[in-house]
This record gives structure tokens, C-alpha cells and sequence, in this order.
């Protein structure tokens, strides 16, 4: 008979404070285990005196010092001829406390909980009851989910639609006759009513750091909308080349579209939705950030994520939702699959925050997006954010070489800060006609300042260096 971490020996109940403290660490670490008094820690059995009282006086003990209430099954019993006292004891209301501190059972030894480590069982315990997903989202209806999303959800995962209740209730995603906040954020028809955070926010900066803004755009609505339009928003900003594939042309990314989505996915799937913050996307010259609000969950450490095929899910039921159409596996294998697409990846946690960082391949070809007289034109107006329209205009002349009017001097600073922004959306900004807009714009072109890349439809403007 030896010790170990559910079994403890005291030699007598002389030792009877240290068994409480046992019993208490051996709860909070397995749940259950036992004790004898009457045996060495050596595992020599020396038997001890037991009376009726002997009994009432260990069962007492454990009452007046143990909380939670424990209520174990104490008894007299002959161990190698000898009279001993067996204690056998179970409990899941963790953390339990012996003399008002938290211990648990390391091997055969009984350690005072720090801080964290209760913090971190106290987490687990409810950890049910603070998912976010699986929460109760009180003010939605019936009505606030679209029923459109559920078919084409349920289409995708071979599920027949019945009807929005019955298919919530075959999700999963109902609850005591009230939806689950997984349920809006996936199918309702204005997740952002309900969680503000139901957010994605995109920016293209031109140089290595959000010194010069080129770009920023945010988007709101359920997750597989967001999911979408941040992969749709990477494609667009980078560079994309292609190859021969037999007769046909093939794109490719500078970074493999397989690894950012998987990157997206995971952000969204895994991010804190307890956090106002949103899931951002942020491209640099160098690099393509997408960073994720919430640490790792469940103990995993960076080191851990990238040897191991392991994943702990703080959204479970967003996590099947996902898989359920193929987006994630249930086997961890999205940062595997990441740094086998790209093996340069990196992955960092700072502030509350997961980032996983792609680096650019291309990045000595910024100048095709990114203009020199753009990043001017942007720092101009990083530095003098509240210039007067009238004052914009003398100073961009002076800084492109040309005159500039002051709607055209406006335009510029438009169509710097987004190169797909339309005619119809300039007049409304500015508050002059579209014909207006296209005068300046023509203007603009012929001082060799503006160029239209692509088509009216599918192209956008680029502020052009040389005449």
C-alpha cells in the first residue's frame, strides 16, 4: 500500500488536521478518493484505537472544516489484523476549502492553490455556464432569424429545413423556448442589433506600421457574411499573380488563400465574444495581420499549438456549427494546415489578443498599389486632420507640383483614403452634382494625377506618381 493522489495514510487521527487538508486537495484535483488512519506513509499498517466516538470525531472534523459540505463514508475496518479508519469521499462542488484555503494534490503531497490556479478551477467549473454561444440571447425572436440563412446552412450540411423553430431545436440552438446567442450571430437576419460585436474591421496602411491609412472599412452581420467579406477583403489587397494550369490561367495569391481563410475561420470561431472588441484584419507592406480578441483558451500555449495537433474550443457550439459545413475539423488540424500552406506564419499573443501574422511575399511591388503621391497626399492630412477644404487645395498643389481646385483637392483626399469609392458616393461626401464629380475627376486625369484601373463596374482609382 503505497500513497499516491487519491489515496493519503495518516499513522492515527493525532494527524487529523493534515487528513482534512488531504481530503480537500485529493476533491479539488480527482473528485474522489480515500484515506486510512492507522497506516504509515510508508504503507506500514500499525492500527490504531476506534471507538464510536473516534468515528463521530473524525466525521465532525470534515463537517466544521471542509466547504463545501463533504458528507463521506466513514468506518471502522481490519487492515493485516489491525482496527483502522477508512474515509471514503467524492464531490464535483469544487474548489473545496480545508480550514478556509484551497489545496490540491500533487503526487502524494498536499500544495496551496496560488491565485491563478483557483482562478483557473473556479473557470472550469462553470465552464458551461460562461460559454458565450451557448448563452441565452433574451431579446431575440423567432422573427429576428432568417430563414434563408438556415436553408442554406442546412443545404450545406444535408439537413432538411422544417421550419425555423424545429431547425434551431435540431441545432441545438435553443434553449428553454429562447435562442442561444450562437443561433442569432449565425442566422439572424441583424446580428448587430443584439451584440455590437458582431463586427469585422479591415485597414490597408502603406507603409510597416498605421502611421498612413490608405484604406479602412468595417463590416457588420453574422458570421459567415464577416467570414467572407474579410477573405474577399485580403484578395483585394494583395497581390494576386498567376500560372498555367494546362490550357487555363490560375491565381495566385501572395499568400495561400487555404491559409489566411483558415486564419479567418479560427478568429472568428475561437475569438472572446464576452470582449466589445472585434476580429481585424490589418495589411501592411510587409505583412497581413489578423488578429483574434481573446488568448489562447484552455491552457494551450503558442509552443503547444504548433507541435501538437490540439485545440480547446471556448465556443463549442460555434465550433460545430462550423463544422458542420466543413469549415473547421474536429481534430485541431487548422495550424497545421496554416504553416503547411505557409511555414513562415507566425502566431503571437499580445494585450488580449490572438494575432496570426502572414508575411508578404511580394511586398517590393507595394508601389503598384501604393503611390508615393498617395502616401503624401495621406500624411498631409494625418498631420493637419481639421485643414480646411479652401486650405487642402493650396497645399496638395503645392505638394503635387499642379493647381488644384477645392473639390478636386477633395476628391484626392477621398479616393486616397479608398480607391473604390464611387462617383454617386463622392456627391453625396462632397455635396455636388455627379456630372459635378466626373468634371473634377476628368480634370484630375488630365493633370496626370488620377487613373482609373479596370472597369467602371470592377476597377478602382489610383493616384498615379508620374505624368
Amino acid at each position: 500500500m503505497e500513497e499516491n493522489e487519491t489515496l493519503e495514510l495518516k499513522k492515527s487521527t493525532s494527524e487529523l488536521k493534515e487528513a482534512i487538508i488531504s481530503i480537500a486537495a485529493i476533491l479539488n484535483k480527482h473528485k474522489e478518493g480515500k484515506l486510512i488512519f492507522g497506516v504509515k506513509n510508508n504503507g506500514k499498517v500499525i492500527g490504531q484505537d476506534v471507538t464510536e466516538k473516534t468515528l463521530r470525531n473524525v466525521s465532525k472534523a470534515i463537517s466544521d472544516h471542509i466547504e463545501p459540505k463533504v458528507y463521506p463514508k466513514i468506518e471502522k475496518q481490519k487492515i493485516n489484523n489491525n482496527d483502522c479508519v477508512v474515509v471514503e469521499f467524492n464531490g464535483g462542488n469544487i474548489p473545496y476549502y480545508a480550514y478556509g484555503r484551497a489545496y490540491k494534490r500533487v503526487a502524494d503531497e498536499d500544495k496551496l492553490m496560488s491565485a491563478k490556479e483557483l482562478e483557473k478551477l473556479i473557470l472550469e467549473k462553470n465552464e458551461d455556464k460562461l460559454r458565450w454561444d451557448s448563452g441565452i440571447c433574451r431579446e431575440a425572436k423567432l422573427i429576428d432569424i432568417s430563414s434563408k440563412k438556415l436553408k442554406i446552412f442546412l443545404n450545406k450540411s444535408d439537413k432538411k429545413f422544417d421550419g425555423i423553430e424545429s431547425s434551431l431545436k435540431k441545432l441545438n440552438l435553443i434553449k428553454n423556448k429562447k435562442i442561444l446567442n450562437a443561433g442569432v450571430i449565425l442566422f439572424g437576419k441583424n446580428p448587430e442589433k443584439f451584440f455590437p460585436n458582431a463586427k469585422l474591421r479591415c485597414a490597408v496602411f502603406a507603409t510597416e506600421d498605421t502611421s498612413v491609412t490608405i484604406d479602412m472599412q468595417d463590416f457588420y452581420g453574422d458570421l459567415f457574411y464577416l467570414i467572407e467579406h474579410a477573405e474577399n477583403y485580403i484578395l483585394k489587397n494583395i497581390h494576386v499573380g498567376m500560372k498555367l494550369n494546362g490550357l487555363y490561367r490560375v491565381d495566385v495569391p501572395e499568400i495561400s488563400k487555404e491559409a489566411f481563410r483558415e486564419a479567418i475561420i479560427n478568429a472568428f470561431c475561437h475569438r472572446d465574444y464576452w470582449k466589445y472588441s472585434s476580429v481585424d484584419i490589418a495589411i501592411f507592406k510587409n505583412r497581413v495581420e489578423i488578429r483574434s480578441p481573446g488568448l489562447l483558451y484552455g491552457g494551450l500555449t503558442i509552443e503547444r499549438i504548433k507541435k501538437e495537433n490540439v485545440s480547446e474550443r471556448r465556443n463549442e457550439l460555434i465550433a460545430q456549427m462550423f463544422h458542420e459545413v466543413h469549415f473547421v475539423e474536429k481534430w485541431g488540424k487548422g495550424i497545421s494546415l496554416i504553416l503547411s500552406k505557409e511555414p513562415e506564419t507566425e502566431f503571437k499573443e499580445i494585450g488580449t489578443h490572438f494575432i496570426t501574422v502572414f508575411k508578404r511575399k511580394w511586398s517590393e511591388k507595394w508601389s503598384e498599389k501604393v503611390t508615393k503621391r498617395q502616401i503624401e497626399i495621406l500624411n498631409l492630412i494625418s498631420k493637419n486632420p481639421k485643414i480646411s477644404k479652401k486650405e487642402l487645395g493650396v497645399k496638395l498643389g503645392e505638394k503635387l507640383g499642379v493647381k488644384l481646385g477645392e473639390n478636386e483637392a477633395e476628391i484626392l483626399r477621398i479616393l486616397a483614403e479608398n480607391k473604390n469609392t464611387t462617383s454617386k458616393q463622392l456627391s453625396v461626401t462632397i455635396g455636388i452634382s455627379t456630372t459635378a464629380i466626373e468634371n473634377n475627376i476628368a480634370k484630375l486625369k488630365k493633370k496626370g494625377i488620377l487613373k482609373r484601373i479596370g472597369s467602371d463596374k470592377g476597377g478602382h482609382w489610383k493616384v498615379i506618381d508620374k505624368f
